[in-house]
């Protein structure tokens, strides 16, 4: 057995993506006591730097350790009670996994579906909730099976007209999209770092409203030996899972620190890392250079003669899928890729899967150098396959693209702002 040595990659595909070095160096610090000041004072920086990234106050800003699953998988069961009412507008496989997750919780579960490749009109969503009166509204701002993103500015005051919450799922969109979870009237929300937040898979920021913290309180059980004589019984059913307990884990993540687990510390600098860059950066910036090199893409393999799948008016930014000529093979490019140039791209799911790739320009590898590297690439593994793309129509048409919305960089691996500013202060 040897040390492990994974191969050089560019993940291109629709996430994991490649994590930002400086995440990566965050996540080799030493550790801590999980009640080590450091550890408790670091758990509270992250925090204030996730309100920014989620652009809301909520006090009940904090980190569910796990992948974006656990996040979901947290929110709706703390929010579900057996027999509780929940809509999930379905346009994407996450769709459908919110209602699995929601029945499982024991929820009764109602959908509304579109055709995958497109999305809801604020109205549809709005006579299911008069009609359902569900006591949550789950939806997918994201889904990244069809790359489409569901406009969300309506969903809120939807949602509290007729006594509901709305829980967002926003693990494909979040550092990359517009998410403003105040303005919006977003009552939950939930992330994971593998997409456009820069880092690797593990750990699901979350973000709850006061309405949201007063529903998950209500049915607060602490466990048996850490319980004390003012902690009152629950008056709902039980929260069903206790490690995806939010009701303990914000008294883990609050003054009262209350001993639940212990806290995946690299997770957590990873994660506080993640916040930070973007934070410096700016999220209005970071939002505007997803836009930009995902607008690169799109014009890039629109270049090579390739057809986009779905509503592009209503695309995320930070994914394109692009139908696979019926002339191709389709795994078989994708494996050249792999193999010839170290490039991953994915394909999709059920109805899509075979029929589309899913190219990513996200986090880290928002950047020019990875989407004409990719779009070069991806034409000499098609013009192998027998398709003929014009000879470097996909590297020119992104290069257009650049030349007429000047795209801004965000910092170098090496360059971290804070420090130079405060290099720059010293001097």
């Amino acid at each position: 057995m040897t040390q492990i040595h994974p191969p050089a990659r560019l993940l291109m595909g629709p996430g994991p993506v490649d994590a930002d070095p400086r995440v990566l160096r965050a996540m080799a610090a030493p550790l801590v006591g999980q009640f080590d000041p450091f550890m408790t004072d670091t758990m509270t920086e992250a925090m204030g730097l996730w309100r920014t990234v989620w652009d809301t106050a909520n006090e009940q800003t904090f980190l569910v350790d796990g992948t974006s699953r656990a996040g979901i998988e947290a929110a709706l069961v703390s929010l579900l009670e057996p027999g509780d009412r929940v809509l999930v507008p379905v346009f994407g496989r996450f769709g459908h996994l919110l209602a699995e997750i929601s029945a499982r919780a024991g929820a009764e579960v109602h959908t509304i579906e579109r055709q995958w490749g497109t999305v809801f009109d604020p109205a549809q969503i709005e006579e299911a909730v008069r009609r359902i009166r569900p006591r949550l509204v789950a939806v997918v701002h994201g889904d990244t099976s069809t790359t489409m993103a569901q406009p969300l500015a309506e969903l809120g005051r939807i949602a509290h007209e007729h006594d509901a919450l709305l829980y967002v799922d926003a693990t494909a969109t979040l550092g990359g999209n517009p998410f403003h979870t105040d303005e919006w009237g977003i009552d939950a929300a939930t992330a994971g770092l593998q997409k456009c937040l820069g880092g690797p898979s593990g750990s699901a920021p979350v973000t709850l409203s006061p309405a949201a913290v007063a529903a998950i309180d209500r049915r607060k059980h602490v466990e048996a030996g850490i319980r004390t004589d003012d902690d009152v019984a629950p008056h709902g059913a039980p929260i069903v899972s206790n490690y995806l307990d939010l009701a303990q884990i914000m008294d883990y993540w609050g003054p009262r620190r209350l001993n639940h687990h212990t806290e995946a510390t690299s997770m957590l600098y990873a994660a506080r890392e993640c916040a930070r860059l973007l934070t410096v950066e700016g999220m209005a910036t970071a939002v505007d250079r997803h836009a930009q090199h995902g607008a690169a893409m799109l014009a890039g393999v629109r270049g090579l003669g390739l057809e986009v799948f779905g509503d592009v008016a209503h695309k995320m930014h930070n994914v394109v899928a692009v139908r696979i000529p019926d002339s191709v093979d389709g795994d078989a490019v994708r494996g050249a890729l792999l193999d010839n140039f170290g490039i991953e791209i994915g394909t999709s799911f059920g109805p899509l899967h075979g029929v589309v790739w899913r190219i990513g320009t996200m986090g880290f590898n928002a950047r020019r150098d990875t989407v004409l590297t990719t779009l070069a690439a991806l034409e000499a593994e098609l013009r192998r396959a027998g398709f003929a793309a014009p000879p470097g129509s996909g590297v020119d048409a992104a290069l257009a693209a650049y030349d007429a919305d000047r795209v801004p960089q965000a910092p170098a691996p090496g360059h971290d702002p804070v420090l130079a500013a405060t290099k720059e202060a010293r001097l």
